[in-house]
Order: C-alpha cells, then structure tokens, then sequence
C-alpha cells in the first residue's frame, strides 16, 4: 500500500507530483464577472499549495462564455484571462505542487439570467435554468464549436503554466448531460448507446490531446452514479475502459463520500470505488473523493486502492491538512468555524457566504 505522502509519476507525460494529496476543485465564488481570476481567488489556491498538497485543482472554470454556471466563477475562453493565471501557477509552483484548472461547461446548468443566453445541452429538455423553461438542442456546429472551446481553454492553460486540466464530467455538467441516458435522447452519433453518449468526451480528450504538449496532464473527473440521470455504476466503467484506450493521464471518482456503496449494488459490501477499482484491470491513476477528514479516512482511501487522495470540504479550515495527517490520530473538527477563522485561512467574503449554504459550517453570530 502506497504512502500518501510518496511520489508518483504520471507515466504518459512523464511528470512528478510530490504527494498524493489531491485538494479537489470546490465552487468559491470569488472571481470577477468578467471571468478574471481575482487575486482572493489566487491567495486561496496558494495558501493550500503552501499547506504540502501534491495538486491544486482549480474551482471549474468555463471554457464558453454561455457555459458559466454561477456569478463569481473565473473563466478561459479568452486570452486576456492568461495574465492573471501565470500568477497562479507561479506561485504555486513555488511550493513544490502542480496546478492543475478544471474545465466545465454548464449546460442545462448555466442561467441565461446570467448568460445572456438560452441554455444549450444534449437535448431539448426541461430547463429551470431557461426563460423558456427547456434547453436547446446542441446542433452538430454546436457540438463542434464547444469541442474546440475545450482545446483553446487547454491551450491558454498551457500558455499560463499549468500542468494540465481536468474536465469535468461529473454533477450534471454538459459532459455528463451527453453521458446521461435521461438527458441525451439523440438518434445521431452523438447519443443512443454508451458508445454515442461517450463521444463528445472523447473527442474533446482526442482534440486536446493533439493540440497540447506531449508533457501535458489531461485527466477526467466522473460521477460513478447519478440515479436521476440515469448513469449507472456499469456504465461508468464501461467507459472508464474507453478512457483507458486513449490514455487518459488519471480519474477521478467524485463519490461524495467514499465509505458509500454502490445504489445499483446497495447488497455488495465493497465501496464505490473498491467496486470501480476491482472491476477494471491496470487502470490510469485513480483519484477518489468524499468524506475525506481525518488520517484514518486517508489511509481508507489508499487501502481501497485509490492511487491519490482527493479533498476538498475539510482543506477550507485545514490548509495544512497534508501535513496534519502525518499523525495517525488525527481527527479535525468538522465545524461550525468562525468568520475570523475561515478569513485567516484566505476565504474571502463571497466564499464565507456561499459556505453558510452547508449546514453547520459557518457559525452564526450576532452581527
């Protein structure tokens, strides 16, 4: 069983993270409108940088300016955001860790209140997000067009320094919109069986891949399951074995909480990521993600095969988680924390407040 706080090289690409200790990409909410990283942004990632963790992953940001899903989310889809994000990466390799940016469109999850347009997405379906209440059906130009907003996005994140990318494929996003059997109803290649609904993801992985230095990262990030989307346990390996085929660089397993088992399997005792991992032979690096707290929880994550160990709630209080857990009996508080608190670990104001969505994280004091 590999430790944590051990090296490992991503063979493809040949590069060395220091640990494996993956802080996971977490909504925050502090850019600009525009889609400028804000320096509260920056300072954030920084900090956790500083605090040993071997990856800093990037809150999502979106690589199509109607792909935004919420105010205050940084963007890619322009060249004038590259300046700022050479800062980041700067300075987080500073601290010895590689930055990766995680890239998303919205989809049926990008308002058009804030947009400007009507939300796009595999199919025409129900869409709150929408004036109209539906989504527009992406057209084979649309298809193509967010293909290579992808590949710029990769490109600029190149130009910036950042080691690789991420894209996102889990929690409803566009991508897992195509991989969804309830939300994609095409008849075209770009729907029907797995092999359809995995085509937009794989060939965005395809167009990047060629348009990106051969040392750069390119990895994904899934959710094993989503019972209203229709995307089964089985399914996602199933195509987790066609990411292997074009030799993706790691997955990563959003499971939320990885003591959870399998609802399409709520009998076998084996987690979601023990099932994923004994299923699937000589997989890329896996990154599993959820509950993650104490030192107990870590070394958990390991023992179920997992090659790194992705956080993300418990790295707000605890910047210096990675170095926290070198202790076999550590066991953090999980809240409520002050405002002072999360203000000395480099949360600012817009950040404070979308925790306060979270029970119990924030503590309520009088004003």
């Amino acid at each position: 069983m590999p430790n944590p706080q051990s090296t490992y090289v991503f063979k493809r690409v040949g590069v060395t993270t220091k640990n494996r200790l993956v802080l996971a990409a977490m909504t925050n909410k502090q850019s600009f409108d525009s889609g400028r990283i804000s320096e509260a942004e920056i300072q954030w990632l920084v900090r956790r940088s500083e605090g040993g963790f071997g990856i800093i992953t990037t809150a999502a940001t979106h690589v199509s300016k109607c792909g935004k899903a919420w105010k205050g989310e940084f963007g890619v889809f322009d060249d004038n955001f590259i300046k700022p994000l050479i800062s980041l990466t700067k300075r987080i390799h500073y601290h010895g860790s590689l930055v990766i940016a995680q890239l998303f469109h919205g989809g049926i999850r990008s308002p058009e209140d804030l947009t400007g347009v009507q939300p796009i997405s595999a199919s025409k379906v129900e869409c709150k997000e929408s004036l109209s209440g539906f989504s527009r059906k992406a057209s084979e130009d649309d298809i193509r067009r967010i293909i290579n907003d992808f590949t710029s996005a990769a490109q600029r994140c190149v130009e910036a320094g950042f080691d690789g990318v991420e894209l996102h494929g889990a929690h409803g996003y566009l991508i897992s919109q195509f991989l969804s059997k309830t939300l994609n109803q095409r008849q075209d290649r770009w729907g029907g069986d797995l092999e359809g609904r995995s085509k937009f993801l794989i060939e965005i992985i395809q167009s990047i891949k060629r348009h990106v230095p051969k040392n750069f990262i390119v990895g994904v990030r899934l959710s094993p399951e989503i019972k209203e989307l229709d995307i089964i346990l089985n399914d996602t390996i199933d195509l987790a074995k066609k990411l292997k085929k074009v030799e993706i660089d790691f997955i990563h397993l959003s499971c939320w909480d990885i003591y959870a088992r399998s609802i399409e399997f709520p009998e076998n005792p084996k987690t979601i990521s023990e099932w994923f991992l004994s299923t699937i032979g000589n997989l890329p690096p896996i990154i599993s993600t959820g509950n993650i707290w104490s030192s107990k929880d870590a070394s958990n994550c390991i023992e179920q095969g997992c090659d790194f160990i992705g956080v993300a709630r418990v790295a707000i209080p605890y910047p210096d988680w990675p170095k926290n857990i070198e202790s076999e009996n550590y066991h953090p508080s999980r809240g409520p924390f002050t405002v002072k608190q999360l203000e000395k670990v480099k949360l600012s104001e817009p950040f404070i407040q979308y925790m306060r969505k979270w029970d119990g994280f924030v503590k309520n004091e009088p004003q």
